[in-house]
């Protein structure tokens, strides 16, 4: 009768959906040992969910795996290309020519944004404009209010004249 409750608590389905606390893990896995329609039954859910799983899948486009290994390939073959270079040096004191390995390490793509000069002064004039075009707004919006303010003022005025 127990098992049946703990069965219908949902700690299974927290334990298999992988958000189960380490307590509840604990717990889990102590009843998976000593108990087996638990087992069972949590052996059950795992199936059922692999199944729904499966079956919510969304297929990649064709193509994808190849991409994928010619993508592999391209840089296996990049990183065998990059041999190392021999730098030679004559020692003064013996007048050997001794070798050392040397590595030239060569960055394909660069991640950082590269800007020409004349597109930065772009922006600075962009945002110059924009910090005038701001002040003039709301010089200009205060303005308005204003001169609302003294239409209404003067309609008060008029309004009292005429009675």
């Amino acid at each position: 009768m127990e098992i049946n409750k703990i069965i219908e608590s949902g700690l299974m389905e927290t334990y298999v959906m992988g958000i189960a606390t380490e307590e509840e893990i604990q717990k889990v896995l102590s009843l998976k040992k000593d108990y087996p329609e638990f087992r069972d039954a949590l052996e059950q859910l795992e199936f059922d969910m692999e199944v729904l799983a499966q079956n919510m899948a969304i297929q990649p486009p064709p193509g994808t795996l190849a991409k994928i290994e010619q993508e592999i390939n391209e840089i296996q073959r990049q990183n065998q290309a990059i041999q190392p270079a021999k730098a030679y040096r004559y020692d003064d004191s013996e007048g050997q020519k001794t070798s050392q390995e040397r590595y030239i390490e060569v960055e394909a793509e660069s991640n950082q944004m590269r800007i020409n000069k004349a597109w930065k002064w772009v922006f600075v004039a962009v945002f110059v404009l924009g910090k005038i075009f701001l002040a003039t707004a709301i010089y200009f919006y205060l303005e308005n209010r204003q001169a609302q303010e003294q239409i209404k003022e003067l309609k008060i005025e008029l309004k009292e004249k005429t009675r």
